[in-house]
């Protein structure tokens, strides 16, 4: 009966592993989205947050030690070895106490990160340059014509930028234009536009005569932001409790296995 409950523990924790290297796998893919990521909002925050920056190396580093410790784990349960069984119980609760502590700090700098979030945005809409090609430039154009938005608060963010309200015409910040539903499956328009109609002369370029969207981005930015980080929270929790089973199958075989035999490790 003790030999087949070590077998069934063995091999059960041998696929419990292989779920974790794959979860691993998905935590790695994550943090290098966020750091190759260039048509989203996403882009802004790791180009100019450093927050957001270590927030995608600490994703890579978890999702790599995650995938390695499965790894360990899936070699020490079919191979019974108590040594890497022990040393996989150890780094696995390392891995955890790594996870709670820095789920901690981002839920108690979320106000930190909307905070930089609207001033980033602020001064890339005060900054910004008709025909610069600059990356940030082209990666808030994206959101604005895929979100349906314009400015951060308002449209009214945009009558910041001197060159726009220099212009003699009425124009507009291109990606700002009110568009049909088809239209959003095309590339956003870049830079500013002068309208099609009427001649600014009289009154300049007053921003009511603009034809844009006129709520701005922070609610739905920061409602994509929320969306999401509720994905990556499910995930993490998800992978907690797959570490917690984990650890205790771990410590259960090992105490099972009472003599260490290392001619079942594998020789490379």
């Amino acid at each position: 009966m003790g030999s087949a409950c070590i077998k069934v523990t063995k091999y059960f924790l041998f696929l419990f592993n292989l779920l974790f290297f794959v979860l691993g796998a998905v935590i790695l893919g994550f943090g290098i989205w966020i750091l190759v990521d260039k048509n989203s909002f996403i882009s802004i925050l790791q180009t100019s947050s450093t927050s957001f920056k270590v927030a995608a190396y600490v994703f890579i580093s978890v999702g790599a030690l995650t995938m390695l410790m499965g790894f360990l784990g899936c070699l020490g349960a079919v191979n019974e070895v108590r040594c890497l069984l022990g040393m996989y119980f150890a780094i696995l609760l390392l891995i955890l106490i790594a996870q709670v502590t820095a789920g901690v700090f981002f839920y108690f700098n979320m106000g930190q990160l909307k905070q930089e979030m609207g001033s980033i945005v602020t001064k890339l809409i005060h900054n910004y340059t008709d025909g610069s090609g600059d990356g940030l430039q082209e990666a808030w154009d994206y959101v604005q014509a895929q979100v349906k938005c314009c400015g951060w608060v308002s449209f009214l963010n945009w009558t910041e930028n001197t060159e726009l309200m220099n212009r003699a015409n009425i124009t507009f910040p291109c990606s700002c234009k009110k568009s049909d539903e088809d239209d959003t499956l095309m590339m956003p328009q870049k830079g500013f536009c002068e309208a099609p109609f009427g001649n600014g002369t009289q009154s300049g370029n007053n921003p009511e005569d603009w034809p844009v969207y006129q709520e701005g981005c922070m609610e739905k930015v920061q409602g994509w932001l929320q969306e999401n980080l509720g994905v990556i929270l499910g995930v993490c929790v998800g992978v907690a409790v797959i570490e917690l089973l984990g650890m205790f199958l771990s410590m259960f075989l090992c105490r099972r296995v009472h003599s260490e035999d290392y001619s079942k490790v594998p020789k490379y």
